[in-house]
């Protein structure tokens, strides 16, 4: 039984994370902190990191914290919290940093309903420069709108 709490946390972590993700983009990078993200809409730098990339940071940490309290203060459900946050980290980071904007020349040939969605929906907010106006949403749970054949 034990197992499956820890499946179901790890699961509802991993879920909770879009939202955070979505919450944290809209109101947050696209908020008060815009100045950290605006690199990520317009590129004003020759460097391959961007300023955006502190926000990992911040959920690293969340997720060392949950690791720590794990390890050494036996709190058991902080590390099913962990991994959520880290597989939802480690997924954000295929699917943005690598899938569409291309940071490493990986999955170029992607070419599936669900690959050109997340493109497209991509490219309808990254067509706003600015700090408003940009549509928000998640990374996996996109509208369904922008899956056509």
């Amino acid at each position: 039984m034990q197992t499956l709490y820890w499946i179901l946390v790890f699961l509802g972590t991993f879920c909770f994370m879009e939202f955070m993700a979505w919450f944290t983009h809209k109101y947050i990078m696209h908020g008060f902190l815009w100045h950290l993200h605006k690199d990520h809409h317009r590129k004003d730098h020759d460097s391959w990191f961007e300023r955006n990339d502190a926000f990992f940071l911040f959920y690293a940490a969340v997720s060392i914290v949950c690791f720590y309290l794990w390890s050494y203060e036996n709190v058991w459900f902080c590390l099913p919290i962990g991994l959520g946050i880290f597989a939802y980290g480690a997924t954000y980071f295929i699917v943005h940093d690598i899938f569409i904007h291309q940071r490493f020349k990986l999955f170029r040939n992607a070419n599936n309903w669900y690959a050109r969605g997340i493109r497209r929906a991509h490219k309808m907010h990254h067509k706003h420069l600015g700090k408003s106006d940009g549509e928000c949403f998640g990374m996996l749970f996109v509208p369904f709108k922008y899956f056509k054949k």
